[in-house]
């Protein structure tokens, strides 16, 4: 009998070889133990992607911690909290919660920035962030990084769940529950509207539906004790509004009459009906291109 086999010169293998090697490529990437360990050297701050791998972030979108106004007391207690953790000492998960725009996810970044600023020749803090649809992959990040000499802290922004989600139980297991527990090199932050990171409603939900309202309750409230840290973030005073963009102006070199800057920064806030610190950033931002500065 004659070999029937394509040859790899038949046109049809050649034209199916690409397809054949991407699939290939596939299989290897997805099998146990194929995947490489991260690359802690390529940058101090990762983002944790849907595929379950880090990607370095070489420059972070932050402010400088003297920029953030009327948050003196949680700056420093954050700060205090994360520099202890950074020398290897004890600390506590944080939840920072409260008003919209008031510097919660903006705090975390600079207080990161801060300590690597002043730890010198010491080994840099790591910042991970992980995305809240990606919460259920905390348990695979944290195997990612405990073997790893670096500590971590992961951070979560605008964390919240609502009804039928259950992937808070992750989270749980993650910052405390699980049988391997969090590793000592990794501490655990996350910013959010609530204060108990559920919806008034879905509480409401649980208690009128479950057999026993307490323990269905207590069941989710209970996720807030994981984080020893609770620090509220309340709307500011005018004063604190005006302090914020006072300190922008003199940052950035925007040149304007004191009593006009004033002016112009009230009435922003007043059209948008909010004073917070991001407001005062939207209207530093308008200010510059209207002056034709750059807010490098």
């Amino acid at each position: 009998m004659t070999d029937q086999s394509p040859s790899p010169a038949d046109p049809a293998v050649a034209a199916l070889m690409p397809v054949l090697l991407r699939i290939a490529a596939a299989l290897e990437r997805a099998a146990p133990g194929g995947a490489r360990p991260p690359d802690f050297a390529a940058a101090d701050a990762f983002v944790w992607l849907a595929e379950r791998r880090l990607q370095p972030v070489p420059r972070v979108n932050r402010v400088e911690i003297g920029l953030l106004r009327g948050i003196d007391r949680m700056r420093d207690i954050l700060f205090d909290n994360t520099e202890r953790f950074a020398r290897g000492l004890p600390a506590n998960n944080a939840l920072l919660w409260g008003a919209r725009g008031m510097g919660k996810s903006s705090l975390v970044k600079a207080v990161h920035a801060e300590i690597n600023a002043r730890r010198g020749a010491e080994p840099p803090l790591k910042l991970i962030e992980i995305h809240r649809e990606d919460i259920e992959g905390l348990p695979e990040l944290m195997g990612a990084v405990r073997p790893d000499p670096h500590r971590f802290v992961v951070f979560c922004d605008d964390l919240s769940f609502d009804a039928q989600d259950t992937s808070y139980k992750s989270l749980k297991a993650a910052l405390d529950g699980g049988i391997e527990g969090r590793p000592d090199n990794v501490l655990f932050y996350a910013t959010s509207n609530r204060r108990h990171l559920l919806a008034r409603e879905m509480v409401e939900n649980e208690r009128s539906t479950a057999i026993n309202p307490g323990e269905a309750v207590e069941e989710k409230v209970s996720l807030s004790d994981r984080f020893g840290l609770w620090l509220g973030f309340h709307k500011c005073s005018q004063d604190e509004y005006l302090a914020m963009i006072d300190a922008y102006a003199e940052r950035y070199g925007l040149a304007l009459e004191a009593g006009r800057l004033r002016a112009e920064a009230l009435e922003w806030a007043t059209t948008r009906g909010a004073r917070s610190g991001r407001t005062a950033y939207q209207f530093i931002q308008d200010l510059a291109g209207r002056l034709g500065r750059r807010l490098d």
